[in-house]
């Protein structure tokens, strides 16, 4: 069992689709199940309606899951495995202020010392606990350290450990009773017997935690992780919020295509056997064990060669469809403009002009009149030569006169691709076009 496991908290991003993505084809490949989490325990975060529209993303990637279930669905089970702990004496209630423990922080911070809680409440229980709650008296359940070392294989990072302080004894389960991500992550792993869990590098110092709570609720079956590394910005710094590109909105907008996107997350930071590929034909090579441990670059005009790539790659009928048109020849007639251009965007700013009135306002506008006069009254002519010698015949007009307004009355820019070429596959609209 595999899971992606995102937070309904913001806008998906690439490294949310590259972990996404990767779940879903190891779990393809060892054929087990593929399941969605939406970890929506920190409800003050959580954004109404960014939970669907993680599903709608996973739709369009053609990413499809067996189940998918919300982490707050499973709070009552939170709360009895976090009691039982208490009762087991693996984990005790802290009544600690946050002015107690904001001293503890600071005395930490004097001594030069990384902050581990001071252990002033580890002596309080299951009996506590009750008399708090009668009492109504604020605490949270804090989880036992271990005794020992963790230590973890990671299958991307190689051998990770970590020392008892360095887990310490961290809060299991807030004042409102609700549980903390890593118990609540944890606990839904375990429950559904998650056997391999790839999420970012930015978690590893949460799988010691993960795994020493597995432990204390007797949970024995082996579970293997994989961190993934960071993809790096432009600049060679850590993606943010404010880096455009590590936005999937941003990047829909921009006109690149989900064949794309995942052609190239899957790409970054790994070896492959070709540069250009679909994730059907990615399910055949594809290992953890290619993935390096260093983090990755993000580079936008490596994203745009792919990009064209995948469009030139495209059904010309459906890639019709994304211009408004059910006609394989527009397919083919944007695939022309795959010269000078790379996305969506760019591609439209081609065709639409070609669809668009024309202006008749500039320097060549009476002799683009004559001609839209001359096609609108013309029979239908197969080839551009013999539509060319038409027009000359009809019109007198020639060199200047005729090929530069002609080009503005068919595509509606001044400069592009050979009008022999563009001429059969818009012959079909000519009334529409030289207008």
């Amino acid at each position: 069992m595999l899971r992606f496991a995102p937070s309904p908290t913001g806008d998906m991003h690439i490294e949310n689709l590259r972990v996404a993505i990767f779940n879903y084809m190891i779990a393809k490949q060892r054929d087990v199940n593929f399941i969605v989490r939406i970890e929506d325990a920190d409800k003050e975060r959580n954004i109404e309606g960014k939970d669907t529209e993680i599903l709608q993303i996973l739709e369009k990637f053609a990413l499809p899951h067996n189940s998918v279930s919300h982490q707050s669905e499973n709070l009552h089970i939170h709360q009895t495995l976090a009691i039982r702990l208490l009762e087991e004496k693996k984990a005790f209630v802290c009544t600690c202020t946050p002015k107690e423990l904001e001293l503890d922080k600071e005395e930490s911070k004097k001594n030069r010392v990384a902050y581990r809680y001071s252990g002033r409440c580890s002596s309080m229980g299951a009996k506590e606990f009750s008399k708090l709650k009668q009492d109504n008296v604020p605490f949270v359940i804090r989880i036992k350290k271990p005794d020992v070392t963790i230590a973890n294989h990671d299958l991307i990072k190689g051998d990770i450990t970590a020392t008892p302080n360095e887990v310490d004894s961290f809060v299991i389960l807030r004042a409102d009773s609700t549980p903390t991500y890593n118990f609540a992550c944890a606990c839904d792993d375990m429950l559904s017997d998650v056997s391999l869990v790839i999420r970012g590098e930015e978690h590893l110092s949460n799988t010691p935690k993960q795994i020493h709570i597995k432990q204390l609720l007797g949970y024995e079956q082996e579970t293997l992780y994989a961190h993934l590394p960071i993809i790096l910005n432009s600049d060679g710094k850590k993606m943010s919020n404010t880096d455009d590109a590590i936005s999937l909105k941003w990047l829909f907008e921009q006109g690149f295509i989900p064949d794309t996107i995942a052609n190239y997350l899957i790409l970054l930071g790994n070896k492959t056997p070709t540069e250009i590929f679909t994730m059907p034909e990615a399910l055949e090579w594809f290992s953890l064990d290619n993935i390096s441990k260093s983090p990755a670059k993000f580079d936008i005009d490596k994203l745009r060669f792919i990009n064209c790539k995948h469009l030139g790659l495209m059904d010309d009928k459906r890639l019709s469809s994304i211009f408004g048109f059910a006609d394989a020849n527009i397919g083919k007639l944007a695939k022309i403009y795959l010269e000078e251009a790379s996305t969506i965007s760019e591609l439209e700013s081609k065709i639409k002009p070609i669809f668009s009135p024309k202006n008749f306002e500039g320097e060549h506008g009476e002799q683009m009149r004559i001609m839209e006069k001359i096609i609108a009254d013309a029979p239908m002519i197969d080839t551009f030569d013999e539509f060319i010698s038409y027009i000359m015949k009809e019109s007198g007009l020639k060199d200047e006169n005729l090929f530069k307004p002609l080009r503005l009355l068919l595509t509606g820019a001044h400069h592009g691709p050979e009008l022999s070429d563009i001429y059969p596959l818009i012959k079909s609209y000519l009334l529409e076009v030289a207008s």
